[in-house]
């Protein structure tokens, strides 16, 4: 709009101009070598006009002719890139098609028509991927290295073929160059915080998390998650080591992230075992009423070490309210129950969840029946139908399932890659294992208990027996002159069977009377007198 205004008062200007000298004609004459020429302003304006317009027209042609081989060679040259652009297009195209032959077509006549372009490296390099073939690509990658236009796409490709073969020192290494040229390139940075992870220094990974930050290169949310993540493994690497700094630590982190259940566990039980019951147990629930998990239960119930079941299911009780139509709340709350031997509370926490019962339901239904009544049978049948019902959630990162968090995968080494989940598709998970575990000591307790019974029982007869045993022993031993000849006329015993019989029990010795006892009444002195050989 602007532009169209000038035009026009320029155009204005010139009209004015041109009307203010046809006013005012004027005449010019010009002698020269003998030559006069009369004539008036206009006319001369414009023969001087066109006179400049052919010299001008005169000198640009000249300047083309002059110019015409450079101009050739640029539309050689401008030529062979378009076709070798067109090529790279093609190649780039048939790698993400995935047809291998149109690509290495492309790749051979990019490679002829623009050898040192960036592009063709990249071609090369991906084609060579493509193919199966690190050592052209990891050549092409050191190519693009050692240009400053693409020494941080070369550096990439470099770490990524170092990673692929498994040389974790050397993509470290990589990564390391590569951050120290661009701080705040996050591919980089979040591999070598990840190799730091991976040999436990966790401050060190810290340190580059911070750089990031001071460089703008990350999120101010991101950073508090990554930040908390790593204070967390740190705080859990020295927990036993040095509790003062890990406690530290894990309340740091709990500032940053609240909600991570990690980090409220490991502050929760350090800060118990200070002897800050509320304060741990304030951040446990903080915790648990935004995701509910059964390690936070584990520490709210374990916060005082040495109290009684009944003051751990009280606490348990006061979390469960925290999220009391969980189901992480009821399995918690039985488990408490069922420590306590409140065997009644925990068969009704858990009635509401048996009709699609998962393993850890399966399983302390069958530690419940065990351990309240005794029955094997229920025990073992509930341990059978937890094979086969529900997953419960487990702590999952690449496909593999941990039964603890951990701050980085084992198989790709990202951090804070393990998620709260339910196993897709397993059948043995920690969860079933260590509950298992439970279910058998349950079961051994009660075969325990059957022997002790039956041992009971078997001591309370001996004693019985050993108390009637001097009654008997107390009658007379010889018999008498008239029944000799009788005895000596029974019938012999047949032969004993030549197949085992019940051993007889040992014969309970009587208890010889102290010399002062008056013996049992109607006992004859004379009979005192024999048994202590008077």
């Amino acid at each position: 709009m602007i532009r169209l205004v000038l035009i026009l008062v320029l155009l204005a200007a010139l009209a004015f101009g041109a009307s203010w000298i046809a006013d005012r004609p004027g005449e010019i004459s010009v002698v020269w070598q003998g030559w006069r020429v009369d004539t008036t302003v206009p006319v001369a304006l414009a023969v001087i006009a066109v006179v400049t317009g052919v010299m001008l027209a005169l000198w640009r042609l000249i300047a083309f002719l002059l110019a015409s081989p450079k101009l050739v060679a640029a539309l050689s040259r401008r030529r062979r890139r378009d076709q070798g652009l067109r090529a790279l297009s093609r190649g780039l195209l048939a790698i993400g098609s995935g047809d291998a032959a149109t690509a290495r077509k492309a790749r051979a006549e990019a490679a002829r028509l623009l050898p040192h372009e960036p592009l063709t490296h990249l071609l090369t390099a991906q084609a060579a991927q493509f193919d199966n073939d690190p050592e052209t690509a990891v050549a092409a990658f050191k190519a693009m290295a050692a240009r400053a236009e693409t020494r941080l796409l070369g550096l990439r490709g470099l770490h990524m073929e170092a990673r692929k073969s498994g040389d974790r020192a050397a993509s470290a290494a990589i990564a390391a160059e590569a951050v120290a040229h661009a701080p705040t390139l996050a591919w980089a940075a979040d591999a070598v915080i990840e190799a730091h992870c991976a040999a436990g220094d966790f401050r060190a990974a810290r340190t580059v998390l911070e750089r990031q930050m001071a460089q703008k290169g990350i999120d101010k949310a991101q950073y508090r998650r990554r930040r908390a993540v790593l204070l967390t493994a740190e705080a859990m690497a020295i927990e036993h080591a040095d509790p003062l700094v890990a406690r530290e630590l894990a309340q740091e982190a709990v500032r940053l992230a609240p909600t991570l259940v990690p980090a409220a566990a490991c502050a929760g039980r350090l800060i118990g075992a200070a002897g800050e019951l509320k304060k741990a147990a304030k951040i446990v629930e903080t915790a648990y009423a935004a995701h509910p998990h059964p390690e936070l239960a584990e520490v709210e119930a374990h916060l005082r070490p040495g109290d009684a079941a009944l003051d751990r299911l009280r606490r348990v009780r006061m979390l469960a309210g925290k999220a009391p139509a969980h189901v992480e709340s009821a399995i918690a709350l039985a488990r408490a129950a069922l420590d306590a031997h409140e065997y009644d509370e925990a068969r009704r926490t858990l009635e509401p969840l048996l009709d699609a019962p998962s393993q850890r339901v399966c399983l302390l239904m069958a530690e419940l029946e065990a351990a309240e009544h005794g029955d094997v049978g229920k025990a073992r049948e509930w341990t059978a139908r937890a094979v086969h019902a529900a997953r419960d959630p487990a702590w999952i990162a690449d496909g593999v399932i941990s039964d603890h968090w951990q701050p980085v995968s084992p198989v790709t080494g990202r951090l804070d890659a393990f998620v709260w989940a339910v196993p897709p598709g397993v059948s043995a998970t920690p969860v079933l294992e260590h509950g298992a575990e439970r279910v058998m000591a349950a079961i051994a307790a009660v075969r325990a208990g059957e022997q002790a019974k039956a041992l009971a029982e078997a001591a309370e007869r001996a004693a019985q027996e050993a108390i009637s045993a001097p009654e008997s022993a107390a009658a007379p031993a010889a018999p008498t002159a008239d029944v000799a000849p009788v005895a000596a006329k029974a019938p012999q015993s047949p032969p004993q069977d030549a197949s085992p019989q019940r051993r007889p029990a040992d014969p309970i010795l009587p208890v010889p009377p102290l010399p002062d006892d008056p013996g049992p009444a109607g006992e004859e002195p004379e009979t005192k007198r024999r048994f202590f050989g008077l």
